[in-house]
């Protein structure tokens, strides 16, 4: 019998602004998923937030996209974010975009990412949650993870790893996807995936179609002019035994690469890699954060977590971080702190530009 790993996430409120989810949507969440325990819905959970999102990180026998399973995520963010309208909370409910569930909860606002295996004798799996940035943010990780011979050793000594892996990537702007396997075709795929915004991993897969990987990247919905649907994305990430080992997994993060998001979705920033304590955006809501949980997975139940970046390795990391955001905030409105015009046309900038249209006048 194979094992489900589903992390769901959603941000329904937060105390000052879009800074922190309050403990007590937490704890609504806690008494959905342990009903749903309880009923033999799910196996085991563990609930966690990165800034002003809960992810609910499921095991599970009953393989992905399953209703019963999304539904119980759905519910626990419906049953929270009632708690989150009577205390107020900034941005109540902002990621349940549609009223009745319709069986799973793609194009619904949450994000979800999901990975259906068969146990091995040993099992670990990393689980990556960000805030303040979009599911792009993982491209250059991923790529690192599991094409890059300088990150991980194993791609040249281990005869497990040597053949490599293939790329899911999505065009999110045309709902379109391809798969590329490197190291064949790694050039092609660095032609996509530098366009963090627009091409985006989806999965990664080894070469006999395990899946490795799982990101929250969906294709963009369109709705009220706005897209939605595709922020503070998370990862699974399947180590060890035919896979990256756990330290070639977590190594990728030791460089804050630039990312899109930030204050308002509309700037450029450093990565910060944080302990699960500190996963608090508050400078100009930022700089972005990502925490990693470690887990072992035993017949479908999560022993764990191991706060990945509670490490003092990391502590440099984050000077790096902090000592880019202190050059690049320095540019205030202007790019590329603040991202072009093109990537700005869904944001609230167009209503600014748009009162300004009738004062143009023709260059003779």
């Amino acid at each position: 019998m194979k094992t489900t790993i589903s992390v769901i996430k959603a941000d329904i409120g937060s105390v000052s602004g879009h800074c922190v989810t309050h403990p007590e949507l937490m704890e609504r969440c806690d008494e959905v998923l342990d009903g749903a325990l309880e009923t033999g819905i799910i196996e085991d959970y563990y609930i966690t937030r990165c800034g002003d999102d809960i992810d609910l990180i499921m095991t599970h026998r009953k393989g992905e996209l399953n209703e019963e399973v999304h539904k119980t995520a759905y519910d626990a963010f419906l049953y929270a974010t009632e708690r989150a309208r009577e205390l107020k909370l900034y941005g109540a409910g902002q990621d349940l975009l549609e009223d009745t569930f319709s069986g799973n909860v793609k194009g619904m606002g949450p994000g979800c990412a999901e990975i259906e295996f068969k146990e091995r004798k040993s099992d670990p799996v990393l689980v990556y949650c960000c805030d303040k940035t979009e599911p792009g943010a993982f491209n250059l990780p991923l790529y690192k993870i599991f094409a890059d011979p300088f990150n991980t050793a194993g791609l040249v000594i281990d005869p497990k790893l040597h053949e490599g892996f293939s790329f899911e990537v999505y065009d999110v702007m045309e709902h379109k996807k391809v798969i590329l396997d490197c190291p064949e075709e790694m050039y092609d795929l660095l032609a996509l995936i530098g366009s963090t915004g627009r091409y985006m991993i989806k999965r990664v897969l080894n070469k006999k179609g395990d899946v490795a990987a799982s990101v929250t990247t969906d294709v963009l919905k369109l709705i009220g002019g706005k897209y939605k649907g595709k922020d503070d994305p998370v990862a699974i990430v399947r180590a060890q035994s035919g896979f990256p080992a756990n330290g070639e997994c977590v190594e990728p993060f030791a460089f804050p690469h630039m990312v899109t998001g930030w204050m308002r979705g509309s700037h450029n920033g450093p990565l910060m890699p944080v302990a699960e304590a500190d996963a608090r955006p508050i400078r100009f809501d930022g700089p972005p954060r990502v925490l990693g949980l470690g887990f072992q997975v035993s017949d479908a139940k999560l022993v764990g977590p191991v706060d990945l970046f509670d490490d003092p390795a990391f502590d440099e990391t984050r000077r790096q971080a902090n000592q880019v955001a202190n050059y690049i905030r320095r540019h205030g409105p202007f790019e590329p702190h603040r991202l072009p015009s093109e990537d700005m046309e869904y944001s609230s900038l167009p209503g600014v530009i748009e009162k300004l249209v009738p004062r143009f006048e023709d260059i003779k």
